[in-house]
């Protein structure tokens, strides 16, 4: 067990090292973001939208999009020189990888997320400080569930000649429910709801977060395969 983490662990460190060192796809998920959210922000009517009405929808489009960027980049480092090949020689499980994969991902959205948040509550001028614990854990139960089903699917369409052009249309179905689920908690959490309202939601997102890790990881090792 300790093996696997550790050959898990150098997947991760390995992404995220590359990562820091061309800030390629942080820099555009950054941008992203901020366009996104300014977007949003000039595009609403004051007298007409209230800002809890449009920030949680605006809050996980920002979230979502901004996420494929780096998915997108999952296994596109492995497929120049046949370094994926060369990883699947390596004397670790394919589970591990996907683990490694999984963790890099996360930590890049994570980022992501951690910096767009204040723009997000700068934008919008909301005094969540007291809901802050509750919308950070929402966020990284649903981000849990759509990086995990991206880093499956950028497995998959990494070999395809359109790869950058089919992971959206592939993942987009599968966001669908937990960010629905994340909008309709962060509404919640926003306007200061009871914790007995977000029971039903929690739940639902934690269903998710389950079903989608477990499902990716078994099924991991037959996407290599293909």
């Amino acid at each position: 067990m300790r093996s696997f983490w550790m050959a898990a662990w150098a997947v991760a460190a390995k992404d995220m090292k590359i990562e820091w060192r061309t800030k390629t796809a942080f820099a555009s998920a950054i941008v992203f973001a901020v366009l996104v959210l300014s977007i949003f922000y000039f595009a609403r009517d004051p007298t007409a939208v209230s800002a809890l009405d449009i920030a949680p929808g605006a809050l996980w489009v920002t979230f979502t999009f901004a996420a494929m960027l780096g998915l997108n980049r999952a296994f596109m480092l492995e497929r120049e020189n046949m370094a994926m090949d060369a990883l699947l020689l390596a004397p670790i499980p394919p589970s591990a990888i996907f683990v490694g994969k999984l963790l890099g991902n996360l930590a890049f959205v994570g980022v992501v997320e951690l910096v767009s948040l204040p723009l997000f509550i700068l934008f919008y001028n909301l005094p969540i400080v007291r809901q802050l614990p509750a919308l950070m854990g929402v966020i990284a139960m649903a981000t849990i569930a759509f990086v995990s089903v991206g880093t499956l699917l950028s497995s998959m369409v990494v070999r395809t000649r359109f790869a950058e052009l089919m992971l959206p249309v592939l993942l987009l179905p599968f966001l669908i429910p937990p960010v629905v689920g994340a909008v309709q908690l962060t509404s919640r959490i926003l306007i200061g709801r009871p914790l007995s309202d977000l029971a039903g939601w929690l739940k639902l997102l934690a269903s998710f977060d389950i079903v989608f890790v477990v499902l990716c990881f078994f099924l991991f090792e037959a996407t290599l395969d293909e």
